[in-house]
């Protein structure tokens, strides 16, 4: 995508390479891959359309078009393997069920439209008895262009269409054992959370837990259909149930976001900032697509604690004019402790220069620099 996007060389070998990659899967997986090989070649040839012309429009749009090819080429390889397994199986393209806005890399569902959609289709193929095999991660824009719906898109695929089915419950498997206490990457002595409430789910996704996308829940909550989070080397296990249960006690829970920045901004009249530069920057913000995870506002500046994504962090100061100037301090990282106890909060700040800090009746969120690449022990409870 990159290469092609920037006019560099070896476009064409790396598209042959997914192509060549994806036959040899389905030539090892299946006894009869020819059908599966036509349709693995006519999405290629797709691309191949799209990389012979220069760039005319934004990065984002390419993107969708080009990266949601996996989905496609992964799911027509598997429901061709369960077809040979005997079973009642039928692909459908989730760009024909999900409809957005075009927003592309991270669409927003039109919830009606996309509700009809589903139903008729899905609906249908239910009371004949057949399973769907579909797509995470992508969706249609009413353009019918491809859209894709952001970080961990799948596990928000599988909550619409299980809000728009009223589906009994949802499952979702990973490669951890269900919701953690912290990230097991970073630290050992984790503990696995069994319940869960909506509200404490919803509260961890939005801090970055990885484990699930931040948009799973609500529509789940929204028709009380239980989330399980389940590992996927051991089937029988129930891992994390999310439901409405009554609130629970919880351990503290550690959130790390990586790859942060502090976006300073202040008036280049030395004027306070207002109710109405504030609305303006925000206004800014939602169209550029940077998420504030944490804000604080002075007199005289405003600072935002957003991912660092630098196209879209220059085309934001770019679009603050005259009016406003901005600094950027790169390099740093989000920390957050749900159900902080002063042990682990003094852990988390060893070796760590705490930049810009906030604490709420649960929650406590620092921005933190020099952080030291290594796995700490979390205290206990």
């Amino acid at each position: 995508m990159k290469t092609w996007f920037n006019g560099k060389d070896g476009t064409k070998a790396l598209l042959e390479l997914v192509r060549e990659n994806h036959e040899n899967i389905a030539r090892n997986l299946l006894k009869n891959p020819e059908n599966v090989l036509h349709e693995i070649n006519d999405f290629i040839v797709e691309i191949e359309w799209i990389i012979e012309e220069k760039p005319q429009e934004s990065y984002d749009y390419y993107y969708d078009q080009i990266v949601s090819i996996g989905e496609l080429l992964s799911t027509k390889i598997m429901t061709g393997f369960l077809l040979e397994s005997g079973l009642n199986v039928e692909w459908v393209d989730a760009r024909d069920l999900i409809l957005t806005d075009n927003t592309y890399r991270e669409a927003r569902i039109q919830w009606k439209q996309t509700q009809k959609k589903t139903a008729d289709k899905i609906k249908t193929l239910q009371e004949r008895g057949t399973t769907v095999v579909t797509q995470g991660f992508i969706g249609s824009s009413t353009e019918n262009f491809t859209t894709t719906l952001g970080r961990e898109g799948s596990d928000y695929t599988a909550a619409i269409l299980s809000y728009c089915l009223d589906a009994e419950s949802m499952h979702i498997w990973k490669d951890v054992p269900g919701v953690l206490t912290a990230d097991p990457r970073l630290f050992d002595d984790v503990m696995i959370l069994p319940r869960l409430s909506y509200k404490e789910a919803i509260e961890m996704t939005y801090f970055g837990a990885k484990v699930i996308h931040p948009k799973t829940i609500k529509p789940l909550q929204n028709k009380n259909i239980p989330l399980y989070v389940r590992p996927f080397d051991e089937p029988e296990s129930e891992g994390t149930l999310i439901s409405d249960i009554v609130e629970l006690s919880y351990p503290p829970v550690v959130v790390i976001e990586p790859n942060q920045c502090l976006l300073h901004i202040s008036t280049n009249d030395f004027s306070f900032v207002a109710e109405h530069h504030l609305s303006s920057i925000f206004d800014l913000l939602d169209k550029h697509r940077l998420k504030v995870n944490m804000m604080r506002n002075t007199a005289i500046s405003f600072t935002i604690c957003t991912n660092f994504l630098p196209d879209k962090i220059q085309a934001f100061e770019k679009s603050l004019g005259d009016d406003f100037k901005s600094v950027v301090d790169e390099n740093l990282e989000l920390i957050t402790i749900r159900h902080y106890n002063e042990e682990t909060l003094t852990a988390m700040k060893v070796n760590r220069l705490v930049l810009l800090e906030e604490r709420l009746h649960k929650t406590i969120q620092m921005v933190v620099k020099n952080i030291p690449v290594m796995k700490r022990k979390l205290p206990e409870d």
